[in-house]
């Protein structure tokens, strides 16, 4: 079974992973999280985007990493795609339905996805 056909499998409740992924960077001190549900959006590329931040490119590249790992160990789970690792500003972790945006600040602000989705349903996630 291909990754893909594995989490669209696994995805009858996509607050379970959602809530290990927020788990996973509130794990790291990310902050400013949000969830943006696109499932309403037509032309989106998946179902929701969880976006986040760090205050250095070490923590942004720790919260990307805790998030592949403990998906990876928890429930096998493991991206269709992973990119930005080497630089660190933008760190992109595909999961299919569910695509994770770990942003460095000034980077964040520069593509200001929320504005190029607000036709999302927004849920904003403490800062721990």
């Amino acid at each position: 079974m291909t990754n893909k056909a594995s989490l669209k499998l696994k995805q009858a409740n996509p607050d379970f992973y959602i809530d290990l992924i927020i788990d996973s960077i509130q794990d790291i001190k990310g902050k400013n999280i949000l969830q943006l549900d696109l499932r309403g959006v037509q032309g989106a590329p998946a179902d929701y985007f969880i976006i986040c931040e760090g205050d250095s490119t070490v923590q942004v590249s720790s919260i990307a990493n805790n998030i592949y790992k403990r998906m990876k160990n928890e429930i096998g789970q493991m991206p269709i795609s992973y990119e930005g690792k080497d630089h660190s500003k933008w760190v992109l972790i595909d999961y299919f339905d569910i695509v994770v945006h770990v942003f460095y600040p000034e980077t964040r602000e520069f593509y200001n996805l929320e504005a190029l989705w607000n036709d999302a349903k927004f849920k904003k996630y403490e800062d721990l």
